[in-house]
């Protein structure tokens, strides 16, 4: 199957500018919206507590389920609507998790019973220690950031055949980051701090397609985390495994436009017909991308929409995330490519 002619030609590479302008436009807005909302909104998966689901038979005002917990002094629990309107569902956040968690549920049961005049059904309750939940942050972000790492290693020494000079650069960044934990830097600004390094490498050591391929899942990942900074919704392990499955589906993408690039550059001398033999190699696998693309995102839609409230965020995360990685893979990586290769 052919959505789009093999004879097209699309000049991608000579919009690239208007592409990086685009690109650079939704990462400033993600890194305000990261600011202002003082990061992502951590679930208690991250951060620790107690959510509770409870869910009633009729119609009750969300003022009223927060003065009853205020009488047991949660007054610094959260109260929001989950799932349709009549469905009459709530989820309770409270940082509370010394209780235990058969405690504190009956607790609020009977404290909101008695301020709705109606007897709440307790649908799930979850909870997690502030100390795990630390150490699950730290963990994750380990994860995404090794997972980059690796994945960029691999396609250095895949496409440039660079396998030594990979090793070499894995070794020294795996040093920087432990030099740079010594001064008991947060998490989150020890895999930034190594992410910026691993960038210098690549550029000083003209890794072009390491460079392009780890420039192009940073873009992706910081979107869509900031998207979900943006809009305030819970950020948890859920959110991780799509922020994974993402960059393993955008590095597909983005192997099989590099793989048409190296094929069509091979024996070239000069840089001058780089941009031209560019163009082909995106608009010959243009096809196969929208057409991935497309089919994926039919699955995740009826995820979203049928799937149910418990993997309604994590379905978003793979819909933001397969439209901008399509996104990245035409306008961001292969362009990046372009650039070293004349440096």
């Amino acid at each position: 199957m052919q959505l789009i002619k093999s004879d097209i030609n699309i000049d991608f590479i000579g919009k690239r500018k208007i592409g990086f302008a685009i690109s650079l436009f939704l990462i400033l807005a993600s890194l305000v919206a990261l600011i202002v909302q003082k990061g992502p909104n951590y679930g208690i998966d991250f951060v620790g507590g107690t959510i509770i689901q409870i869910k009633f038979s009729d119609s009750v005002p969300i003022s009223k389920i927060r003065a009853g917990l205020a009488e047991i002094g949660l007054t610094d629990a959260s109260v929001q609507n989950f799932g349709k309107d009549t469905d009459h569902q709530f989820l309770i956040r409270t940082s509370n998790s010394e209780t235990s968690g058969d405690g504190l549920a009956a607790a609020i049961a009977e404290t909101v019973k008695g301020s709705t005049g109606i007897e709440p059904d307790i649908r799930r309750v979850e909870m997690v220690g502030p100390q795990v939940g630390n150490d699950l942050k730290n963990k994750a972000l380990l994860a995404i950031f090794y997972s980059l790492l690796f994945i960029t290693i691999y396609i250095s020494g895949r496409f440039e055949l660079k396998w030594g000079l990979s090793a070499v650069t894995a070794g020294s960044l795996m040093a920087v980051v432990y030099f740079l934990s010594i001064f008991n830097l947060s998490m989150m600004w020890l895999i930034a701090a190594a992410l910026i390094v691993t960038l210098v490498l690549f550029w000083v050591l003209q890794l072009k397609y390491a460079m392009g391929a780890i420039v192009a899942l940073i873009h992706d990942v910081l979107i869509t985390v900031g998207i979900f900074a943006a809009l305030d919704l819970d950020f948890s392990l859920q959110i991780i495994a799509a922020l994974l499955t993402i960059i393993g589906y955008s590095l597909n993408d983005t192997i099989i436009v590099f793989d048409r690039i190296r094929e069509n550059i091979k024996g070239v001398k000069t840089t001058d017909v780089l941009p031209e033999l560019f163009n082909q190699s995106i608009n010959g696998t243009l096809s196969r991308t929208l057409l991935t693309s497309f089919t994926t995102l039919i699955v995740l839609l009826a995820l979203f929409f049928f799937g149910g409230e418990i993997i309604h965020n994590f379905a978003f995360a793979m819909i933001v995330g397969i439209v901008i990685g399509t996104y990245s893979s035409i306008f961001v990586a292969s362009p990046i490519v372009l650039a070293v290769s004349k440096r």
